[in-house]
């Protein structure tokens, strides 16, 4: 009967003439990737729509070893391809207000608010989403929700904001016929606030709010029928805002909009 030679660590690494600290080096590391992927997985599964920044964070970690090993093992988070609203009124003139925020970065709460609306399609109609957002802490403080998009509907989430957090000096919104009515407008000039635009067709100069619902509907989820009342629905968008404000990390903060107000404002 031939008998083959045993092969333990030490002789395969000198077969192959590398060292056994090397080996056990290596060995470490995976346990160490495979230990990272499950706690990895564990914040997708919290936070679906966290990318390898907010994991890291998540994790106190840094955001390369978090993203090495994610492509390590085909971990992949979800995301929405961005869809930019194409207008009914863009034959309408350009709106007579500038972009005021361009550059701008606010030293406190209650500077800046911006505004919009999103709508999701739920049971064959639409119900709207309306909110406006803190520039400074990047905190949702108002938001009013209808089956309607109307002036008065993005009025009521503007004074939810005022009742929550006060009046702001400046107001920035898209163009939007909402934002651009005669009701709107004569209110903010009552009210002593400026009000500022992004240019047509230029969504990424209120890109704050267009990121935010872009993972808003992440973070909702994606089969809005899963709803079978209009008030389950209503329900799920309410704690959706609380999750954003009060426990979603902000890559730009580092930590949740509501977090960052009482760290710096209190």
């Amino acid at each position: 009967m031939t008998r083959f030679p045993s092969f333990n660590k030490e002789r395969i690494c000198a077969v192959l003439g590398l060292s056994r600290a090397s080996v056990y080096k290596v060995q470490k590391l995976v346990s160490k990737d495979e230990v990272l992927r499950q706690q990895i997985l564990s914040v997708m599964s919290a936070h679906p729509s966290y990318g390898h920044r907010r994991i890291a964070l998540a994790l106190c970690i840094g955001k390369k070893r978090v993203r090495r090993v994610m492509k390590l093992y085909g971990i992949k988070p979800y995301k929405r391809k961005a869809r930019w609203r194409k207008r009914r009124d863009e034959r309408r003139p350009e709106a007579e207000y500038q972009n005021l925020i361009k550059g701008l970065c606010p030293l406190s709460s209650g500077i800046v608010y911006v505004g919009d609306f999103t709508y999701l399609r739920w049971n064959k109609r639409f119900v709207y989403l309306a909110t406006f957002m803190d520039l400074f802490t990047r905190e949702i403080v108002g938001w009013s929700i209808s089956t309607k998009h109307t002036k008065e509907f993005v009025l009521e989430a503007f004074w939810d904001a005022v009742l929550n957090t006060g009046l702001p000096k400046v107001v920035h919104t898209d163009q939007g016929s909402e934002y651009c009515s005669k009701e709107y407008s004569e209110l903010m000039g009552k009210l002593g606030i400026q009000i500022s635009m992004s240019k047509k067709s230029s969504p990424w100069e209120n890109g704050y709010q267009e990121s935010f619902y872009n993972n808003f509907k992440t973070d909702l989820g994606l089969e809005f029928e899963r709803f079978e009342t209009p008030g389950e629905l209503i329900e799920a968008i309410h704690q959706v805002i609380f999750y954003y404000n009060n426990q979603r990390i902000h890559t730009t903060l580092k930590m949740p909009p509501n977090v960052f107000k009482h760290k710096h404002l209190y």
